[in-house]
């Protein structure tokens, strides 16, 4: 009898791999995309509502005021920040500029550190 040699599926554990710097800030842009993608009706939605009657209105500003409405919108302006961010250097890549291992790098490193800070900043600025 002849012996095939099978190949079995192997255990792939996602969170012993280490991810590439660039990988990250990629990933990361796609997630805030699909959050952006997501939030964009809903908030159409509201302001909808808001703008059609005093009720509307009325629910809209109560839900802004709850804190879980300050989460949502910290995650949806870094999502903004993020996607922003990325979205240029990928253009920029794109076109030549930065594209070397070493800028690559440099580039991501200065977006994961950038989005947060300017989120904060956002946030800081807006509820003063």
């Amino acid at each position: 009898m002849e012996r095939h040699s099978r190949r079995l599926p192997v255990f792939l554990n996602l969170a012993q791999i280490r991810f590439p710097i660039g990988a990250i800030v990629s990933i990361a842009h796609r997630v805030a995309g699909v959050l952006l993608f997501i939030a964009l009706p809903v908030v159409a939605l509201m302001l909808d509502a808001s703008l059609r009657t005093e009720a509307g209105f009325v629910a809209a500003r109560d839900l802004f005021s709850s804190p879980l409405w300050g989460v949502t919108a910290a995650v949806l302006l870094w999502a903004l920040v993020h996607h922003v961010l990325a979205g240029v250097r990928h253009l920029l890549m794109d076109a030549g500029v930065g594209s070397e291992l070493v800028r690559a790098r440099a580039s991501a490193r200065l977006i994961l550190v950038a989005a947060p800070v300017l989120t904060l900043l956002f946030l800081v600025w807006g509820l003063t």
